[in-house]
């Protein structure tokens, strides 16, 4: 057999440790003639079951452990292992492969663990013509061969011993072993979960990532109406500017009206004064009279469509979010207004710079308690001072309460709460 094919299973099990009668070995002889084909005859017991990767070696007389065999042959596997004749096995090892000295040499059959489990007896390699020769020994090789033996327990128990040291190290290796692979198993499981928990995040990203997409494109969408929407309404502002700047200047027009009837006014008065010494006093007073009432109920319209302009200026200004200092026209201050101007009109009375420069000795003069206005009871009887009264008043038909007519919000808050 070549013995470079594949080197058997060994190991370093001690002949202590050997479990030498599960397989008995027959008809071994003493010496075997060198250049022959050596057969060996052995016999597996009932408790022994063969395996395929068991072999038979040769040892030299001696040996220690399984390493030190001379050559090999693997056994054959018997096919039924209940019959009788699977018990009875045999290997034939090749004269090639054969010792070529004296020694002593012994069968060993070695499991595929490295394990012995059957020894025979000693023989020898010898011609056939050789006698078996008497070893004759004296006393001192005796105890010489005696000495040798205790070494040899010494060195075995000492090998015992190392062996016993080599097994705990194997068990404590072993449990560290078993530990470490447990802990690989938590190891192993923690990243199985960790892997789990990885993806279920990583596809709740994905579908927050596709909502998020979704707002945005959205959002785009909302945008673009909103950009159309402001665009509208800033076409809707210039409109309404336009519109403003038209009431503004329909506004300085009904101003100037009013300039040009209080010129007309004083012109009037004038007029009346340089006339009181004339005989037809009478007659153009009536005149006058009729034309200052005349002139009176036009400055009252004037005055009320001055207050809704004014309203309706400050309406839009406050819907634009204008100050109404900032247009091109600005009021009368105080110093055009004069003396007897009335605060609750945009452009002052217009008739108060007149009534001062008539003569005061000619008429008796009484203020309007509503707009403060300075009334002739010459030319105001009490018909027109009560109709001047109720134009600037505002009666409650449910309880009679007056306002005056520049207070028209109030008045208008106070006959809602009745109806609450």
């Amino acid at each position: 057999m070549d013995e470079t094919v594949e080197d058997p299973p060994t190991s370093a099990v001690l002949l202590d440790h050997c479990h030498f009668s599960q397989v008995i070995f027959n008809s071994v002889e003493k010496f075997y003639v060198p250049g022959g084909d050596v057969t060996c005859y052995y016999t597996l017991t009932q408790h022994f079951i063969p395996r395929r990767k068991d072999w038979i070696g040769i040892f030299r007389v001696g040996w220690k452990t399984t390493r030190e065999y001379y050559t090999f042959m693997w056994v054959t596997l018997p096919v039924d292992l209940n019959s009788n004749s699977a018990k009875q096995q045999e290997v034939q090892f090749k004269a090639y492969y054969l010792p070529k000295d004296d020694e002593y040499y012994q069968f060993c059959y070695v499991d595929q663990d490295g394990v012995v489990r059957g020894a025979s007896i000693p023989f020898q390699f010898r011609p056939e013509n050789e006698e078996d020769i008497l070893v004759v020994t004296t006393q001192g090789e005796v105890e010489e061969i005696e000495q040798h033996n205790k070494e040899l327990c010494k060195e075995n128990q000492e090998l015992k011993d190392s062996c016993v040291s080599l097994q705990k190290q194997n068990s404590d290796m072993q449990a560290e072993l078993h530990k470490k692979e447990e802990d690989l198993e938590t190891l192993k499981s923690t990243n199985k979960k960790l892997e789990q928990q990885v993806k279920a995040q990583k596809d709740c990203w994905e579908t927050e990532l596709l909502q998020l997409k979704e707002q945005n494109q959205k959002m785009a969408t909302e945008n673009e109406k909103l950009g159309v929407r402001v665009e509208q309404l800033q076409a809707q502002l210039s409109t309404q500017e336009k519109e403003i700047e038209k009431l503004v200047q329909g506004s300085q027009d009904k101003t100037e009206q009013l300039e040009h009837l209080k010129k007309e006014k004083s012109q009037l008065l004038l007029t009346l004064t340089q006339q009181d010494e004339n005989s037809g006093l009478s007659k153009t007073l009536s005149e006058n009279k009729i034309m200052c009432s005349t002139l009176q109920r036009e400055k009252e319209r004037l005055e009320k469509e001055n207050d809704l302009l004014k309203r309706e200026n400050s309406r839009l200004l406050s819907y634009m979010g204008l100050d109404f200092d900032s247009l091109p026209y600005q009021a009368p201050t105080s110093d055009q207004a004069g003396a007897g101007q009335n605060p609750g009109l945009v452009y002052g009375n217009p008739y108060s710079g007149i009534q001062e420069s008539s003569a005061p000795s000619l008429r008796t003069m009484k203020r309007c308690p509503t707009c403060k206005s300075d009334l002739a009871d010459d030319i105001f009887g009490p018909t027109l001072e009560q109709q001047h009264m109720e134009a600037l008043c505002l009666n409650c038909p449910i309880c009679d309460k007056t306002f005056p007519a520049r207070e028209k919000q109030i008045f208008e808050d106070h006959v809602f709460c009745h109806t609450l």
